[in-house]
């Protein structure tokens, strides 16, 4: 029987506790964040169900030798 009252008394005071705690949790105000529309090229590059998302590169291409260097630079980070 004392179990059962123990039991009970717990069950009240996490009663309690959430009940205050939902009512201290709705006297916060909200954030305050506001987010700008997308431009019109963001819009472009977002992607929906009937539209593919779309990314433009503009970075000019790396030359052979570029290439050459970035790879043994790549190779000889991962050895050290």
């Amino acid at each position: 029987m004392n179990i059962i009252r123990n039991m009970e008394a717990a069950f009240l005071f996490s009663l309690s506790v959430a009940g205050a705690a939902s009512v201290a949790l709705e006297a916060i105000p909200p954030a305050q964040a506001h987010v700008a529309a997308p431009a019109a090229a963001q819009a472009a590059s977002i992607a929906t169900p009937t539209s593919m998302a779309v990314v433009k590169v503009s970075a000019k291409r790396m030359t052979a030798a570029e290439k050459q260097q970035s790879l043994a630079l790549e190779r000889a980070r991962q050895g050290a």
